[in-house]
């Protein structure tokens, strides 16, 4: 395992360190942030949250000039989102209220207008949304009913819509593409797999409970690599204060086609404490790592020496 140093700490409130910017959002509860455009292509970010509205932000701007947009998209709260800048299309998802969780589809150009509305294809909360990398019109959905849906968007009945369903058989945390065809699932008791969604009813790829395959406590999230060489996991431990990047690489010896990597993996020993971590990012050419905990502090990663 390599590890990580911490080269940046900056904790939220605390008012000890300059925020480089910072713009005050009107959702209450911020539940979802998004870049609008590939990561490095463009300056819009749209946010949403429980009040049902969500806003487009122009980060180059400094205070209100920076909202480019704020509209209600639902009016149930917000717990999940996607961005399609080739289509202009922001995806919301929503809590389940008066026994309906939706999907919306709205175009944001110019004046944002409702392109879709879906409320039959899931039963519980939508808690995750995720574009196709090449083909925007499919769109992917995980929801606390323990499924992953995958839509053609371009379809106008809500009743053919889909083009498969997947039963993970537990609550979605996260679901997202890993490259053309290949789909994850991570529930929130740790469960995760792959999925060919080109094959009908195919079997999929099991890796089971993370907690025990990795030795962690919790699973904060699964990114894809943009070069589509597969993915990084991170998994942490409160009690023994770490946090690890786990990278999920292709492996021809495997019978899943797929392999978590340990020998390879980074520690970022001392994390966040005893606190989780909810969220991760990184930036392979600058060879740095981005957390951020429930301690409320985000830190900064770079190699050793």
């Amino acid at each position: 395992m390599y590890t990580l140093n911490n080269v940046a700490q900056h904790q939220l409130g605390a008012g000890s360190e300059p925020v480089y910017a910072s713009w005050r959002t009107e959702h209450g509860n911020l539940t979802t942030l998004r870049p609008f455009e590939e990561a490095g292509e463009g300056s819009l970010v749209c946010t949403a949250g429980e009040d049902g509205t969500v806003g487009v932000w122009d980060v180059r701007l400094a205070g209100e000039a920076a909202r480019v947009a704020q509209f209600r998209a639902s009016e149930a709260p917000i717990l999940s989102m996607a961005c399609s800048a080739s289509t202009q299309t922001v995806a919301i998802g929503t809590e389940l209220q008066n026994h309906t969780a939706s999907i919306f589809l709205w175009d944001v150009r110019a004046a944002p207008s409702p392109k879709a509305h879906y409320q039959e294809v899931h039963s519980d909360d939508v808690t995750s949304l995720a574009f196709h990398p090449s083909e925007p019109a499919l769109l992917l959905s995980g929801s606390t009913d323990g499924l992953v849906n995958l839509y053609d968007t371009r379809v106008p009945d809500e009743d053919d819509l889909t083009l498969q369903t997947l039963q993970h058989g537990a609550s979605i945390h996260r679901a997202g593409f890993l490259d053309q065809g290949l789909v994850f699932a991570l529930s929130h008791d740790e469960r995760f797999a792959l999925y060919d969604v080109r094959v009908d009813d195919a079997a999929p790829a099991s890796f089971g409970d993370l907690r025990e395959v990795l030795g962690c406590q919790y699973v904060a999230g699964v990114t894809a690599k943009t070069d589509g060489s597969g993915a990084i996991l991170g998994a942490g431990s409160q009690d023994r204060q770490n946090f690890e990047l786990v990278f999920l690489a292709r492996d021809q010896a495997s019978e899943k086609g797929w392999a978590l990597d340990r020998n390879n993996s980074v520690g970022l020993p001392g994390a966040h404490g005893e606190e989780i971590v909810r969220s991760f990012c990184f930036f392979d050419e600058e060879q740095l790592v981005f957390t951020a905990g429930e301690d409320g502090a985000i830190k900064a990663w770079r190699p050793a020496g």
